[in-house]
Protein backbone atom coordinates (compact mmCIF):
# COMPACT_ATOMS: atom_id res chain seq x y z
CA UNK A 1 0.00 0.00 0.00
CA UNK A 2 1.38 3.45 -1.06
CA UNK A 3 1.73 6.52 1.67
CA UNK A 4 -0.75 9.57 1.03
CA UNK A 5 -3.61 7.49 -0.74
CA UNK A 6 -6.70 7.22 0.00
CA UNK A 7 -7.84 3.54 -0.15
CA UNK A 8 -11.71 2.68 -0.84
CA UNK A 9 -13.07 -0.87 1.04
CA UNK A 10 -16.19 -1.73 -0.71
CA UNK A 11 -18.78 -4.73 -0.83
CA UNK A 12 -21.99 -5.98 0.44
CA UNK A 13 -23.03 -6.95 3.68
CA UNK A 14 -21.14 -9.52 5.64
CA UNK A 15 -18.13 -9.26 3.28
CA UNK A 16 -15.80 -8.41 6.28
CA UNK A 17 -15.15 -5.04 5.66
CA UNK A 18 -15.35 -3.85 9.43
CA UNK A 19 -14.36 -6.94 10.75
CA UNK A 20 -10.85 -5.91 8.78
CA UNK A 21 -10.51 -2.84 10.33
CA UNK A 22 -10.93 -4.34 13.76
CA UNK A 23 -8.41 -6.30 13.00
CA UNK A 24 -5.57 -4.05 11.65
CA UNK A 25 -6.68 -1.81 14.46
CA UNK A 26 -6.32 -4.16 17.55
CA UNK A 27 -10.05 -4.62 18.41
CA UNK A 28 -10.30 -8.30 17.30
CA UNK A 29 -7.47 -10.61 17.10
CA UNK A 30 -7.01 -12.61 13.79
CA UNK A 31 -7.48 -16.23 13.33
CA UNK A 32 -4.76 -16.78 10.54
CA UNK A 33 -2.26 -14.07 8.66
CA UNK A 34 -0.38 -11.18 9.62
CA UNK A 35 -0.17 -7.24 9.61
CA UNK A 36 2.78 -5.01 9.16
CA UNK A 37 3.42 -1.40 9.38
CA UNK A 38 6.15 0.49 8.59
CA UNK A 39 7.64 -2.99 7.95
CA UNK A 40 7.07 -3.96 11.54
CA UNK A 41 4.53 -6.55 12.75
CA UNK A 42 1.64 -5.63 14.51
CA UNK A 43 -0.98 -8.53 14.70
CA UNK A 44 -2.35 -9.54 18.05
CA UNK A 45 -1.02 -5.93 19.54
CA UNK A 46 -3.88 -4.41 21.87
CA UNK A 47 -5.40 -1.30 20.28
CA UNK A 48 -3.37 1.12 22.40
CA UNK A 49 -0.33 -0.75 21.01
CA UNK A 50 -2.08 -0.25 17.58
CA UNK A 51 -2.27 3.64 18.17
CA UNK A 52 1.35 4.23 19.23
CA UNK A 53 2.45 1.33 15.90
CA UNK A 54 0.58 4.94 14.05
CA UNK A 55 -2.88 3.24 13.84
CA UNK A 56 -5.84 5.37 14.36
CA UNK A 57 -9.47 4.27 13.28
CA UNK A 58 -12.92 5.93 13.34
CA UNK A 59 -16.35 4.39 13.90
CA UNK A 60 -19.53 3.99 12.15
CA UNK A 61 -20.99 4.42 15.07
CA UNK A 62 -19.74 7.27 16.73
CA UNK A 63 -18.27 7.02 20.49
CA UNK A 64 -17.45 10.33 22.02
CA UNK A 65 -16.69 10.69 25.51
CA UNK A 66 -19.83 12.68 26.14
CA UNK A 67 -19.13 14.29 29.53
CA UNK A 68 -16.23 15.95 28.29
CA UNK A 69 -16.47 18.91 25.98
CA UNK A 70 -15.66 19.01 22.34
CA UNK A 71 -11.69 20.64 23.30
CA UNK A 72 -11.39 17.52 26.19
CA UNK A 73 -12.50 14.56 23.49
CA UNK A 74 -9.29 15.93 21.17
CA UNK A 75 -7.05 16.33 23.85
CA UNK A 76 -7.52 12.72 25.08
CA UNK A 77 -5.76 11.69 22.30
CA UNK A 78 -3.12 14.05 21.86
CA UNK A 79 -2.29 13.33 25.58
CA UNK A 80 -2.64 9.71 25.48
CA UNK A 81 -1.37 9.13 21.61
CA UNK A 82 1.69 9.14 19.46
CA UNK A 83 2.02 12.98 20.75
CA UNK A 84 1.98 12.58 24.00
CA UNK A 85 1.60 16.65 25.05
CA UNK A 86 0.45 18.25 27.95
CA UNK A 87 -0.50 21.31 29.41
CA UNK A 88 -0.57 24.01 27.02
CA UNK A 89 0.78 22.10 23.90
CA UNK A 90 -1.60 19.77 23.91
CA UNK A 91 -4.87 22.24 24.40
CA UNK A 92 -3.19 24.45 21.69
CA UNK A 93 -2.81 21.19 19.13
CA UNK A 94 -6.37 20.40 19.93
CA UNK A 95 -7.31 23.95 19.31
CA UNK A 96 -5.26 23.27 15.84
CA UNK A 97 -7.64 19.94 15.24
CA UNK A 98 -10.95 21.61 15.84
CA UNK A 99 -10.26 24.44 13.39
CA UNK A 100 -9.03 21.86 10.87
CA UNK A 101 -12.39 20.31 11.37
CA UNK A 102 -14.32 23.13 11.40
CA UNK A 103 -15.33 22.72 15.37
CA UNK A 104 -13.61 25.62 16.78
CA UNK A 105 -16.80 27.53 17.60
CA UNK A 106 -18.20 24.10 19.66
CA UNK A 107 -14.89 23.37 21.78
CA UNK A 108 -16.62 24.06 25.22
CA UNK A 109 -19.57 22.47 24.51
CA UNK A 110 -20.09 19.00 25.65
CA UNK A 111 -19.27 16.09 22.90
CA UNK A 112 -22.64 14.89 23.89
CA UNK A 113 -24.81 18.03 22.02
CA UNK A 114 -23.22 18.04 18.67
CA UNK A 115 -24.99 16.99 15.90
CA UNK A 116 -24.68 13.38 14.54
CA UNK A 117 -22.95 15.37 11.63
CA UNK A 118 -20.69 17.46 14.06
CA UNK A 119 -20.22 14.10 16.19
CA UNK A 120 -18.76 12.67 13.19
CA UNK A 121 -15.97 15.39 12.65
CA UNK A 122 -15.45 14.69 15.95
CA UNK A 123 -14.57 11.26 15.58
CA UNK A 124 -12.46 12.51 13.07
CA UNK A 125 -10.46 14.88 15.06
CA UNK A 126 -10.19 12.48 18.17
CA UNK A 127 -8.66 9.67 15.51
CA UNK A 128 -6.18 12.42 13.99
CA UNK A 129 -5.26 13.51 17.47
CA UNK A 130 -3.04 10.62 18.22
CA UNK A 131 -0.74 10.88 15.51
CA UNK A 132 -1.21 8.41 12.81
CA UNK A 133 0.25 7.33 9.74
CA UNK A 134 -2.72 5.40 8.94
CA UNK A 135 -6.30 6.12 9.55
CA UNK A 136 -9.17 3.54 9.06
CA UNK A 137 -12.40 5.61 8.24
CA UNK A 138 -15.54 3.14 8.29
CA UNK A 139 -18.35 4.83 6.65
CA UNK A 140 -17.58 8.93 7.89
CA UNK A 141 -21.32 9.63 5.51
CA UNK A 142 -23.27 7.73 6.87
CA UNK A 143 -26.36 9.30 7.85
CA UNK A 144 -24.73 13.31 6.62
CA UNK A 145 -26.72 15.49 4.57
CA UNK A 146 -25.31 16.18 0.93
CA UNK A 147 -23.38 19.22 2.47
CA UNK A 148 -22.19 17.62 5.29
CA UNK A 149 -20.86 14.30 2.78
CA UNK A 150 -19.02 17.00 0.41
CA UNK A 151 -17.45 18.94 3.81
CA UNK A 152 -16.07 15.13 4.95
CA UNK A 153 -15.01 14.24 1.61
CA UNK A 154 -12.85 17.69 1.59
CA UNK A 155 -11.53 16.55 5.09
CA UNK A 156 -10.13 13.38 3.79
CA UNK A 157 -9.03 15.00 0.91
CA UNK A 158 -6.88 17.11 2.97
CA UNK A 159 -5.32 15.07 5.25
CA UNK A 160 -4.42 12.62 2.59
CA UNK A 161 -2.45 15.53 1.38
CA UNK A 162 -1.10 16.23 4.26
CA UNK A 163 0.32 12.69 4.06
CA UNK A 164 -1.93 10.64 6.50
CA UNK A 165 -2.70 7.02 4.20
CA UNK A 166 -6.40 6.67 4.46
CA UNK A 167 -8.53 3.19 4.15
CA UNK A 168 -12.05 4.38 3.89
CA UNK A 169 -15.09 2.17 3.84
CA UNK A 170 -18.60 3.58 2.43
CA UNK A 171 -21.56 2.52 1.02
CA UNK A 172 -22.14 6.40 -1.09
CA UNK A 173 -20.79 4.37 -4.04
CA UNK A 174 -20.16 8.65 -5.47
CA UNK A 175 -18.27 9.26 -2.51
CA UNK A 176 -16.11 6.38 -2.93
CA UNK A 177 -15.40 6.97 -6.80
CA UNK A 178 -14.57 10.66 -6.43
CA UNK A 179 -12.25 10.85 -3.55
CA UNK A 180 -10.57 6.89 -3.68
CA UNK A 181 -7.15 6.45 -5.75
CA UNK A 182 -7.72 2.47 -5.35
CA UNK A 183 -10.45 0.41 -3.85
CA UNK A 184 -10.81 -3.31 -2.99
CA UNK A 185 -14.17 -5.01 -3.39
CA UNK A 186 -14.62 -7.85 -0.38
CA UNK A 187 -16.91 -10.41 -0.88
CA UNK A 188 -17.85 -13.58 1.67
CA UNK A 189 -14.58 -12.03 3.57
CA UNK A 190 -12.77 -12.43 -0.21
CA UNK A 191 -11.31 -10.01 -2.21
CA UNK A 192 -12.98 -10.24 -5.01
CA UNK A 193 -11.36 -7.52 -6.94
CA UNK A 194 -9.05 -4.27 -6.55
CA UNK A 195 -8.30 -1.11 -9.07
CA UNK A 196 -8.84 1.84 -9.80
CA UNK A 197 -12.49 3.76 -9.67
CA UNK A 198 -13.09 3.02 -13.12
CA UNK A 199 -11.51 -0.48 -13.10
CA UNK A 200 -14.47 -1.07 -10.33
CA UNK A 201 -16.89 0.17 -12.01
CA UNK A 202 -16.71 -1.50 -15.10
CA UNK A 203 -15.86 -4.99 -13.94
CA UNK A 204 -18.39 -7.49 -14.48
CA UNK A 205 -17.77 -9.73 -11.36
CA UNK A 206 -17.93 -6.20 -9.09
CA UNK A 207 -20.98 -5.20 -10.56
CA UNK A 208 -22.97 -8.74 -10.54
CA UNK A 209 -21.86 -9.22 -6.69
CA UNK A 210 -22.46 -5.13 -5.26
CA UNK A 211 -23.04 -2.83 -7.89
CA UNK A 212 -25.90 -4.48 -9.47
CA UNK A 213 -29.16 -2.30 -11.15
CA UNK A 214 -28.72 -0.23 -7.52
CA UNK A 215 -25.80 1.78 -8.43
CA UNK A 216 -26.45 5.18 -8.66
CA UNK A 217 -29.72 4.93 -7.79
CA UNK A 218 -29.66 4.75 -4.26
CA UNK A 219 -26.76 2.31 -3.26
CA UNK A 220 -26.85 -0.90 -1.39
CA UNK A 221 -26.13 -1.20 2.77
CA UNK A 222 -23.59 -2.58 5.39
Amino acid sequence: MATGCIYGLIGPNGAGKTTLLSVVSGSLKPTSGKIECHGKDITGLKSHQVIKAGVARTHQIVRPLGSLSVQRNVEVGIRFGRKRLSGAAAENAAQELLDMVGLAPYARVLASTLSIGNQKRLELARALATGPDLLLCDEMCGGLTNAETQTMLSLLARIRDAGTTIVYIEHDMKAVMSVCERITVLNFGQKLAEGTPDEIRNDPAVVEAYLGKSFGKGEPGD
